[in-house]
């Protein structure tokens, strides 16, 4: 008797526990109001939970006023996931003139995580210096005592100059590319798939566009990132700190023009959803998965499903937020005239019988 009595109080405070767990609201682009009573301007970003508080960081894009561009990076703070208060920014752009974060540079997908070695917070975001729009392909880390800021910018630049992926076969390394190869031809292609671009770009570092960062359940991280002129997706392994990559990377589905990759685990499986190069526009989600993520990938159809499904609801992908055993897709819904008015899209994933993620936005 005893025994099946605590039995019972044992599945009580579990269900007790469960039931007082915040559940991330479903938000379809409806304006997302912060205590300040504004609309929430955080974009590209993704949320973290840290001793009980839940942190949303992401693109701050000014005020809408034409000619006023990015601040830097916002931060809000909430308990429950759906009342959130903001914080202000946290890494600011600069009047400095010739700083990396000058006023008019481009600060884009900004992802922070927790590492507990150190005690740091650490961002990683996808970095244009000022006046050189999309050319820079940089890399920026920051990191900060506090989940609040300020964060330091410690440096920005390409990835893993001098060091080929470790999928790239010994043979590819050693062709001569022409320079003048027109672009888009199948012979393009074939060299493209073959890293025509990954060998022209060896020496200065790769490059790295829109982005994330994935901390595995061993406490490894991982870069995410568009490179080789947004074709091919790159996994970069960091080192313990969280600061630096460790030169180990492998680059998938080359030629695939591949960006906004969100990265999750389930049951033991890697999955990522990305979307097509379309600009501001809206284009269908990808999925792939993998066993082991610097291992092979594979492609798998689009993992939304019903109407609006070819345009992923009329959004873009950012991030998945995984607390408990709840996944939810966050997602932006760009406004190209007034970026900061862009709303936010949060649905979530839901899973076939044989673990397969899927999103509906009934």
């Amino acid at each position: 008797m005893r025994k099946f009595i605590t039995l019972v109080l044992l599945l009580a405070a579990a269900m007790t526990s469960r039931a007082a767990e915040p559940v991330m609201p479903t938000v379809k682009g409806e304006p997302f109001i912060a205590s300040d009573g504004k609309h929430i301007n955080a974009h590209g970003g993704a949320i973290l939970l840290h001793d009980g508080t839940y942190y949303w960081y992401g693109e701050n894009r000014g005020d809408g006023t034409p000619g006023k561009g990015q601040k830097g990076v916002a931060c809000y703070t909430s308990t429950d996931l759906k009342n959130w208060d903001n914080k202000g920014i946290v890494l600011a752009v600069t009047d400095s003139v010739g700083a990396p974060l000058e006023r008019g540079c481009i600060i884009e997908r900004p992802k922070v995580v927790y590492n507990p070695a150190t005690g740091k917070f650490v961002m990683w975001f996808h970095h244009e210096l000022k006046g050189v729009g999309y050319g820079s392909a940089y890399s920026g880390v920051a990191v900060s005592d506090s989940p609040t800021g300020p964060f330091v910018h410690l440096n920005s630049g390409r990835i893993n100059p001098g060091i080929y992926p470790e999928n790239l076969p010994e043979e590819y390394r050693k062709i001569q590319w022409p320079k003048d190869m027109e672009w888009w031809t199948p012979e393009w292609r074939k060299a493209v798939e073959k890293g025509m671009f990954t060998v022209r770009d060896l020496d200065g570092g790769q490059m790295a566009r829109d982005m994330t960062v994935f901390v595995d359940d061993d406490g490894k991280a991982y870069h995410v990132y568009s490179s080789e002129e947004n074709l091919t997706l790159n996994i970069a392994e960091l080192d313990s700190t969280y600061t630096r990559h460790t030169g180990r990377y492998i680059r998938i589905f080359p030629g695939g023009h591949n960006e906004a990759p969100a990265l999750f685990k389930h049951n033991g499986t890697y999955w990522m959803i990305t979307s097509g190069c379309t600009g501001w526009a809206p284009n269908e989600a990808r999925l792939m998965k993998a066993d082991n993520i610097m291992g092979d990938w594979t492609q798998l159809p689009n993992p939304c499903r019903g109407e609006g499904a070819k345009t992923t609801f009329d959004s873009q992908s950012t991030a998945v937020a995984h607390f408990g055993d709840r996944y939810t897709f966050m997602a932006d819904m760009w406004n190209p005239k007034n970026l900061a008015d862009s709303r936010h899209l949060w649905l979530p994933i839901k899973f076939d019988a044989d673990g397969t993620p899927y999103i509906t936005k009934d």
